[in-house]
């Protein structure tokens, strides 16, 4: 058995992260993939990474932080091969560390192997619980369990030990996979988390979302399907295997907030769902008021769209600073304590005297929601109207999603009043779950919509906390 000993669990946010690979011959893999996570940067802030293959090694760079502080000229041009995969992440409260960053790469002395992760297993501990007592675990991400698991699995090839293993893996998982001479991309039987193919001239992609492939100039080819293996070389895109998908479960959150609106799953435009839902939330909670405004950038979708079906005029009102995200310099207290205004400033002029209604895509803790409304009502909003265009977020993800324990949920514990009474606002609505599965014209059978009434697709055993273990190295 692995030596894990000193495997700690720790109190933790989930991860949500976006992934990237392409093979093409003669091209600068590299710095497509440099571009294609940057495109993909909406899903993890705190670190990245590129590892390419020449068909004889490895070279990897990997970095704390933003996509564009990690690589700059000299370390893209460093990475030559003729495929890649890249990573960027969000990470787990105290995990953020560099022996995270992935890809994971398995230093094997016979065949390397890396791998680039969006997603959560969360039966990774009793997996390492199996490993052999000569696997030495160098990370604390699930990712590396997984690889090794892999690796120990019986097959002639990676393709083979990849669907060997696929059943002992539990959780949500959409993956590439790089070895010294191919991609592997593969995703969960469940279809948790999205993974899309595309073309870009001769070379192949795989990839989190169809922005990254936009980004790049690469067409879309299709979705990787639930449970389905594909490998890609030279000869394109081939699929070698596929496990039984009993049930498909796409995570209805992605919808919400976690991808970019130009982006599309099962063939819909995460900005007309995001329309749609703001619609039929007007239908559903109408109130009089001058004047619809977004909580940017996730809510200005479904923003445009109550106003469209309500007939009130769509105005901004909090301009975002785009430059604030995750960062390592801390600000000095008395900026910290200004709470929201670093991140949103109020047009002062145009709130005043006004009945505001804003829009967001969900509320999770409260805290943020009820600065928003003191800072409109300081700069003289007459009325405050929330609208969200999801239902309450009750329950805690356990796929790949950051929502925190369910104590830490407000709506786990508050009604809609009492949530209300708690952010200060003069009327507070969310949408419906079947107003929500409507507007993503998406098969409400496969979706998960577990966040939102604690209804999971698979069992989560009672034991098991929102945790990471945690390795002390």
């Amino acid at each position: 058995m692995v030596n894990i000993q000193k495997l700690k669990y720790k109190e933790s946010l989930k991860d949500k992260c976006g992934i990237f690979g392409i093979y093409g011959k003669g091209q600068d893999v590299a710095r497509i993939s440099f571009f294609g996570l940057y495109s993909l940067q909406h899903r993890g802030q705190e670190g990245a990474g590129i590892t390419v293959t020449d068909g004889k090694c490895f070279k990897s760079v990997k970095g704390l932080g933003l996509v564009s502080s990690v690589f700059n000229e000299e370390k893209i041009n460093s990475l030559k091969g003729f495929a890649s995969i890249g990573h960027t992440r969000y990470s787990t409260t105290g995990g953020n560390k560099l022996c995270n960053v992935q890809p994971v790469v398995l230093d094997l002395k016979d065949d390397n192997f890396a791998l680039a992760h969006n997603g959560n297993i969360i039966n990774a501990m009793d997996l390492a619980h199996e490993l052999p007592p000569d696997v030495k675990l160098s990370s604390t991400s699930d990712t590396e369990i997984m690889g090794w698991v892999i690796k120990n699995s019986t097959g002639k090839n990676w393709e083979e030990k990849i669907l060997t293993s696929f059943n002992k893996f539990q959780g949500a998982f959409s993956m590439i996979v790089l070895t010294k001479n191919k991609l592997i991309a593969f995703r969960d039987t469940y279809g948790f988390r999205p993974l899309v193919l595309g073309k870009l001239n001769k070379s192949y992609i795989a990839c989190s979302e169809t922005c990254a492939l936009d980004t790049v100039g690469a067409k879309f080819i299709r979705e990787v399907a639930p449970g389905e293996i594909v490998v890609i070389d030279e000869r394109g895109i081939q699929t070698v295997g596929k496990v039984k998908s009993t049930k498909k479960s796409f995570c209805l959150f992605e919808y919400v907030y976690l991808a970019r609106p130009d982006s599309v799953f099962n063939k819909q435009l995460v900005h007309l769902v995001r329309q749609r839902s703001g619609e039929i939330l007007a239908h559903e909670s109408p109130v009089g008021a001058d004047m619809v405004v977004a909580v940017p950038d996730s809510g200005t979708s479904a923003a445009i769209g109550y106003s469209k079906a309500s007939g009130i005029p769509y105005g901004e009102v909090l301009i975002k600073n785009r430059y604030i995200g995750r960062t390592f310099i801390q600000p000095e207290q008395h900026i910290r304590d200004m709470g929201v205004r670093i991140k949103f400033n109020p047009l002062k002029e145009i709130v005043n005297g006004k009945r505001i209604i804003i829009v967001d895509d969900s509320i999770v803790r409260g805290t943020t929601m009820k600065k928003i409304v003191k800072m409109l009502r300081n700069c003289g909003a007459k009325k405050v109207h929330i609208r969200v265009c999801s239902p309450p977020v009750t329950d805690p993800c356990y796929f790949g999603i950051d929502t925190p324990d369910k104590n830490k949920l407000i709506a786990s514990h508050m009604n809609v009043k009492q949530i209300e009474k708690f952010i200060g606002a003069d009327s507070l609505a969310y949408l419906s779950l079947e107003g929500l599965k409507k507007a993503s014209r998406v098969n409400p059978n496969q979706l998960c919509t577990s966040c939102f009434d604690g209804k999971y697709p698979m069992p989560v055993q009672g034991g098991f906390r929102k945790d990471v273990f945690e390795t002390i190295i």
